[in-house]
């Protein structure tokens, strides 16, 4: 005889049951596409995009995200973003450091990929891929990828930038 055991959730891809809400920044100079996972939205990722350099705008999307998360399980979520070593990487990261966003900058090279076949590069792909990255970092798989650390600028550097360029 046959017993079937039941399941009490079927098996998922994804961990849905997340503690913050995970976002991977896709940066160019015209656009940031920003992808994330929420608490309450089961394995769908959501994609956005602002234009290139909004911080502002960039801010006001992780509000909506928040609020999006709280309206649906009735708690607050902190944000974890993720973003490639790259054009834009290091001064977003301090700027969300400062607004008291945790931010983790990786190398584009440690990302894992496919060595068997050609995959098409989409900001769409890396984005999702970004994000899985995230939590595999975050529950702490070795060797997932290589986090970089961005160089804090001295405080004489930056009031001697600010007089050079006041110059100018």
């Amino acid at each position: 005889m046959q017993v079937i055991a039941d399941r009490p959730e079927a098996p998922s891809a994804i961990r849905t049951n997340l503690g913050a809400i995970f976002v991977s920044l896709e940066l160019s100079l015209s656009t940031w596409l920003i992808t994330s996972l929420s608490p309450g939205s089961g394995e769908k990722m959501s994609k956005h995009m602002v234009q290139g350099g909004d911080i502002a705008g960039l801010l006001r999307r992780f509000a909506q995200l928040q609020e999006k998360a709280q309206a649906r399980t009735g708690r607050n979520f902190p944000i974890i973003v993720i973003q490639e070593a790259g054009l834009d990487g290091f001064w977003i990261d301090r700027v969300l450091k400062n607004e008291g966003i945790e931010s983790h900058v990786v190398d584009p090279a440690s990302v894992a990929t496919s060595r068997r076949r050609r995959r098409a590069k989409t900001d769409k792909i890396d984005g999702e891929a970004l994000v899985r990255t995230l939590l595999a970092y975050k529950r702490g798989e070795p060797r997932v990828c290589a986090m970089v650390k961005a160089r804090r600028l001295p405080r004489k550097r930056i009031v001697a930038v600010s007089a050079a360029s006041a110059k100018c």
